[in-house]
């Protein structure tokens, strides 16, 4: 038997997920939506390869965060600049007018830091 070559990237069916958070601890359901958005759930699955599927999580604005992460744990946002790092409590993000971020920022930081995070992320819908 001749081996066959395959030329190019092989097909990809992605499928559609949608996840309702309330309730759920964000850093449980952060690593089975990277999962999800990896493609680790499937059998086929290869790290060169971003095979994952589509996200989208409902009612982000109600999940449950443990112990003390609403006074304690920062957010940090750098504009690039010398002396440009600002931090933000979990508080002061569940309370501003984008609570969606604590997950968002939660999954963006469970993928890995390679040339796939941008694509995988495209695919993950939140709303609040």
């Amino acid at each position: 038997m001749a081996w066959k070559k395959l030329v190019g990237m092989p097909k990809v069916t992605r499928a559609k997920h949608v996840i309702d958070a309330e309730g759920k601890i964000v850093g449980r359901l952060a690593t089975d939506v990277a999962k999800l958005l990896q493609g680790k759930h499937k059998a086929s699955f290869v790290p060169h390869i971003d095979a994952g599927d589509f996200v989208h999580i409902v009612n982000a604005a109600k999940v449950k965060l443990t112990g003390k992460k609403l006074d304690q744990k920062k957010h940090y946002f750098v504009s690039g600049r010398p002396g440009g790092i600002r931090s933000v409590t979990m508080r002061q993000v569940a309370s501003s007018n984008k609570p969606e971020r604590i997950l968002e920022h939660a999954i963006r930081y469970m993928l890995p830091k390679n040339k796939h995070r941008v694509s995988r992320l495209k695919r993950l819908k939140i709303s609040v």
